[in-house]
């Protein structure tokens, strides 16, 4: 009995060994996953865990960082498209492997992107610049000639002569039929103001070349061009058109030197100072230098023309070669950015206060009772609306003409060139040729820089014409737009302008 009963204990305390290793054995695995064993720390475990929270971390972490950072070059791209700084805005490229990218996962589709900047297809070397011999012959137009003496309406007036003219609608109506010979206004009316000193008339004599510019009401001061080549510094005349009140406001922010002729200059600039403002509105005084070039520059052959405000950063006669020499044209300019019909462009102008809108509403009325139909492919150029801040011509005779008739609707109706360029076209029938180039390039031409102050015109925020009767009459300008106060001899009453989708947020 003895035996058998120690057999039996033997055999219990065996058992229940088993049961308690089983217990701490699943106890173990529910707590650790199996990872905790007999022999191993206890202080182990802890450790364990948060090594593993810590990578997790890590990782996550990273991930945010590696995200943050590839969002920030995406940003940084797409932010160098629009900079005003040439090395940055040369990094953005339609090709390049960040915008097809954007382009699939369709932030910025390739097809609807209007490209800021990208790289102009010059000429390697401006010394090797071949120049043409001779001029572009004439063959519409051949003989020019401006009108002079400024024919009153009525006789009995005697008020002082309009630098533009009091040109007749009829006399307008005959000025786009071509002949041979021509005799157009085209401003410079005698005694109509633009008058330049005798210093500078016989400077200008010598130019052929000329890179002008003008700045006017003290908006901005001359900005040095750089990447001239010494051949262009030879080669090329630089002009800045100024006006009284802006040789005045240049002097006292810049140095000005003189030269023994009395010859004033700022750097490479050559300020041409024109006497006596021919119009109230600063914006239609510039407008004068800016398309009547070869009035105030009648010897020039070839112009640059570039804005006040901007600073030229390509060698000019590397663009002469681009934009007129090697397509055989005579007249390069711009495409506008965002608008092709001169309608929306209007509707751009009256958003952004850019004259009195009832009086832009009044100047497309007559342009649409004279036949302008919104832009569309099958008119053959690629938009009616350019960027006018950069002109590059030859001055031939019918580009003379287009720029005389081009200016005359200035000093018709509203300042704002950029509604006239496209109709003009239009009247002259495709006579007048041209190379409306990419708005890109013409982006990677300059620097652009701040006014030093904004446009202080009133007419500018007039809504109604309401605005204008009694005390209100002295916001009509007055020897300038008087086109949309003489009586029109048609009935615009029930001329309706065309609906305008505003495909962009410019204005």
């Amino acid at each position: 009995m003895t035996m058998e009963a120690e057999s039996l204990r033997s055999v219990s305390l065996r058992a229940n060994r088993r049961g308690d290793r089983g217990n701490q054995s699943s106890s173990a695995k529910d707590a650790e996953g199996e990872v905790f064993s007999p022999g191993r720390s206890a202080y182990e475990y802890p450790m364990k865990v948060m090594f593993r929270m810590g990578f997790v971390r890590l990782v996550l972490v990273g991930g945010i960082v590696w995200m943050l950072l590839i969002l920030s070059v995406l940003l940084f791209h797409v932010w160098s498209c629009q900079s005003s700084v040439a090395f940055l805005s040369a990094i953005c490229n339609r090709e390049s492997r960040v915008i097809k990218i954007l382009d699939t996962m369709g932030i910025v589709p390739i097809q609807q992107q209007s490209q800021h900047r990208c790289p102009i297809p010059l000429a390697n070397d401006p010394n090797r610049v071949s120049i043409p011999s001779g001029r572009t012959p004439d063959k519409i137009v051949v003989n020019l000639h401006y009108v002079m003496e400024d024919e009153q309406i009525n006789n009995a007036s005697k008020s002082p002569p309009l630098f533009g003219g009091h040109e007749t609608w009829s006399q307008r109506e005959e000025s786009f039929k071509l002949n041979s010979a021509m005799k157009v206004h085209c401003g410079f009316i005698r005694n109509g103001g633009a008058e330049m000193d005798p210093v500078d008339i016989k400077y200008v004599k010598k130019c052929r070349f000329v890179v002008a510019s003008g700045i006017f009401d003290g908006y901005d001061t001359p900005h040095q061009p750089s990447n001239i080549s010494q051949r262009s510094k030879k080669l090329f005349c630089f002009l800045m058109v100024v006006d009284e009140k802006s040789l005045t406001f240049i002097k006292s922010n810049v140095s000005v030197r003189k030269d023994d002729d009395g010859g004033q200059w700022v750097g490479i600039w050559r300020l041409v100072l024109l006497k006596n403002s021919p119009y109230d509105e600063p914006r239609r005084n510039g407008k004068v230098p800016k398309i009547l070039t070869h009035r105030l520059f009648p010897q020039t052959q070839y112009s640059i023309w570039i804005d006040g405000k901007m600073e030229l950063i390509v060698d000019p006669l590397l663009m002469l070669e681009r934009y007129l020499w090697r397509g055989k044209h005579t007249f390069a300019i711009a495409q506008h950015k965002h608008h092709r019909n001169i309608y929306e462009e209007a509707d751009a102008n009256k958003r952004r206060k850019r004259y009195a809108r009832p009086l832009i509403d009044l100047h497309m009325k007559i342009y649409k009772y004279e036949g302008m139909q919104p832009w569309t492919p099958d008119k053959g150029n690629p938009s009616d609306v350019p960027e006018g801040a950069i002109i590059i011509r030859e001055h031939t005779a019918i580009n003379n003409l287009f720029s005389c008739l081009w200016f005359n609707e200035v000093d018709l109706f509203t300042p704002r060139d950029q509604l006239s360029f496209g109709y003009v076209v239009y009247r002259l029938g495709g006579a007048f040729k041209f190379f409306m180039f990419p708005n890109c390039e013409y982006n990677s031409i300059f620097v652009l820089h701040p006014h030093t102050r904004e446009h202080s015109s009133k007419v500018e925020w007039v809504k109604n014409l309401s605005e204008f009767e009694g005390k209100g009459s002295i916001l009509k300008e007055s020897r300038g737009g008087l086109g949309l106060w003489t009586p029109y001899p048609g009935n615009l009453n029930e001329v309706v302008l065309p609906p305008v989708a505003r495909t962009s947020k410019a204005g």
